[in-house]
């Protein structure tokens, strides 16, 4: 990466030695501060150990390009990792247009630059992603600088300016894709076009100090190779003719006209790998910025997908209304670009391949009754999750409060190990711990055993993100818990699932999140198939799933959601029963099952007050209500700290001794030997 730029040139360790040079500070000053100043270019080469009289004998100011030739050539034999730190874009007042602009701007370049450079190895780390006050981005990066960990004795580039980077890599991209601010839905065209043609995406703006005049029309001056608006600034998509390029008329809708000219240049033509998908809010988040968390435009989400070469949409699930932030268009229009959308996927995908997508409806912003629609939040989630399903398709659920996800890019790089195995419970063990009598019957002794589903974990962004206030949380370890997390977010987050892996205490089970590898509602995968009418999807589901599952030890799927598709037949079940063998947990199933000895158990209650007290009530109320039935209970949870659990179990103890929460092998053998010895309950007639 080229030099004679404002960077800071670090050797580890970093934090030590940036901690001995008086007013570094000033060099990573964010671009707020920089916009519009005028600094000469300084790199400095630090070593460990280093003082602040030999920083000064060692201080360069770059006035000539042989000397930035120099130290190109050095960084290039020595790959240094570039960082950005962009934590200036979560603190601008969004009240005010320009800044929202700059912070929606900045970060979109950015997460389209690293799409591009991190797809064969890791170049270029960004701070900005914060959640209660942490910087998150910034946790994960010095947990594996550490010695011995994967980023140790890493050189690194420390940039100042967005433009600063995007000059420092001009050499690793093509130019620019440039957008239309008129036509919100050109931002997510451009992420796709990013990615297929090695793309910066600059939105379109010609005021002085805005990106696209400083990395265009000025600056690296990145040559525009695409443009999804006419090049004297008026909109390509109108909503009226011929939709550009297409030979198919209008939908009268120019969002819908933008995703068809992407369907017809970059799906239909093989551009695209159909096998990733992103579904993330289109820059309509600029007209109510401060709706959800500030940095949940989920631009940072986009590197990944970029990387991937995947294709992005942001589209209604409704076919009862026009979509709430295009309410001129056609009722449904939204709906059948999405399945058109889906269907080329899924035709490219061969049937075979299950579609990745990331992100999740932006509930708060559009499509709900938030937005002036018709439907419910989690209506809209469960309709989105079954359109979806129809096409072969699952997501992996960036949902908003704690849906921005940086550098997965970056991450997905890690190495993990071959195998993460787990250790199942036998009989001599139950035995041994009185759950079993001499016979090796269940000894129930007029107890009530539960489990919580420790979620909701069907999200890389979420994970990322709560690791350090929720995993890290002291108190862990203290009662058994069944950590449901999907495995297939080893995809994004493969170093937050080894590091959990790594520090699980005995009391830390892992089981798999909604659904399985993915969160799709599987009844839509049973012929005949609702909404899509294709061919049977089980068995690609189930050989989808194995290899995550025997990669971590999985054997139990911790919940499945339903939602508005239908119950797991007969096939279903088998399918699950192939990869989660030791239980799931459906909504809408009998309410005790042994299908092929897998134990199923339908869902029962969430059970989320803050107040502990009050959730042991809740949970001694429905064991009141059910213990008649059966003694096995299973309450869902989300993102509730180790302490919630501790003071609940606490709390149980003294409303009712009886109560017992168990771990998760534990539970569902225990289940699985009940079942064999309740024959009611074995084949669903307990109601």
């Amino acid at each position: 990466m080229p030099a004679g730029l404002p960077a800071l040139w670090c050797r580890e360790p970093e934090t030590a030695a940036t901690a001995a040079i008086p007013n570094l500070a000033r060099l990573a000053e964010p671009q707020s501060a920089l916009i519009n100043q005028q600094i000469k270019n300084e790199i400095i080469i630090i070593t460990p150990g280093l003082t602040k009289e030999s920083y000064m004998k060692r201080k360069f100011l770059v006035t000539g390009l042989w000397l930035i030739s120099a130290f190109y050539a050095a960084a290039q034999s020595k790959q240094l990792l570039g960082v950005l730190d962009m934590s200036y874009t979560v603190k601008y007042n969004l009240r005010d247009p320009d800044s929202t602009r700059i912070a929606w701007d900045h970060t979109h370049a950015i997460a389209t630059l690293q799409g591009i450079v991190n797809r064969t190895h890791p170049q270029l780390y960004i701070f900005l992603v914060e959640n209660e006050g942490k910087n998150i981005d910034r946790y994960w990066w010095d947990k594996y600088r550490q010695q011995g960990k994967w980023l140790a004795n890493r050189d690194t580039v420390r940039y100042n300016d967005v433009v600063a980077v995007l000059t420092a890599y001009r050499n690793q991209v093509k130019g620019a894709v440039v957008y239309d601010p008129a036509v919100a839905a050109t931002s997510n065209i451009a992420s796709c076009v990013a990615g297929v043609e090695d793309l910066v995406a600059i939105r379109y703006d010609t005021a002085p100090g805005s990106l696209y005049s400083r990395v265009v029309l000025s600056g690296p001056r990145l040559p525009v190779k695409v443009w999804l608006l006419n090049k004297n600034g008026t909109s390509l998509f109108t909503g009226q003719g011929m939709i550009p390029g297409a030979k198919r008329s209008s939908t009268g809708s120019a969002k819908n006209d933008a995703y068809i000219w992407l369907l017809t240049h970059y799906l239909a033509k093989g551009k695209c790998n159909t096998a990733y998908g992103a579904y993330y809010i289109d820059q309509a988040w600029m007209k109510h910025p401060g709706i959800a968390a500030r940095n949940h435009h989920t631009l940072t989400n986009h590197d990944f997908f970029v990387s991937r070469r995947g294709f992005f949409f942001d589209l209604s699930p409704w076919g009862d209304e026009p979509a709430t932030d295009d309410p001129g268009q056609q009722q449904g229009r939204d709906l059948q670009t999405m399945k058109e959308i889906l269907l080329t996927a899924y035709k490219q995908n061969k049937g075979k391949k299950y579609a990745y997508i990331g992100g999740f409806p932006p509930w708060a912003f559009k499509y709900t009754k938030h937005a002036n629609g018709a439907h419910e939040d989690v209506a809209t989630e469960w309709e989105y999750s079954r359109i979806i399903s129809a096409y072969n398709a699952f997501k992996d659920a960036d949902a908003i409060n704690y849906g921005a996800l940086a550098n997965a890019s970056f991450w997905q790089h890690f190495p993990l190990k071959d195998k993460y195995p787990q250790s199942w419970i036998n009989a001599d063990s139950l035995k041994a711990r009185g759950y079993l009598t001499g016979e090796g019957r269940v000894n129930i002794n007029k107890r009530n055993f539960i489990i919580f589903y420790v979620g909701d974990y069907d999200a890389s962004s979420w994970v990322y993100q709560t690791t350090p206030v929720i995993w890290d949380h002291p108190m862990r370890g203290k009662v058994p818990l069944m950590w449901s997390i999907s495995p297939v977010l080893e995809e994004r987050v493969p170093m937050a699932l080894d590091y959990r892996r790594e520090t699980a205490t005995a009391n830390d089970y892992f089981a798999a999140a909604d659904n399985g590898a993915g969160y799709l509602m599987p009844g839509m995968l049973q012929a005949p198939r609702p909404v899509s009418g294709l061919p049977d999807g089980l068995d690609a589901w189930a050989a989808h799933n194995k290899p995550y599952y025997k990669r971590w030890g999985v054997t139990v799927t911790g919940f499945i959601i339903d939602g508005l598709a239908p119950g797991l037949n007969a096939k279903g079940l088998d399918a699950y029963a192939s990869f989660s063998p030791n239980g799931i947990i459906p909504q809408k199933s009998p309410l005790t099952l042994l299908h092929n000895n897998m134990p199923v158990l339908r869902s029962d209650d969430d059970v989320n007050e803050e107040d502990p007290h009050a959730a042991a009530r809740h949970i001694l109320a429905r064991v009141q209500q059910r213990k008649a039935l059966l003694p096995f209970h299973w309450f869902r949870n989300i993102l509730k700290s180790p302490a919630w659990y501790v003071s609940v179990v606490e709390e149980l103890k003294k409303l009712d001794p009886s109560i017992e929460l168990l771990d998760a092998p534990t539970f569902f053998e225990l289940y699985r030997i009940y079942l064999k010895e309740t024959p009611a309950a074995a084949t669903g007639k307990i109601q």
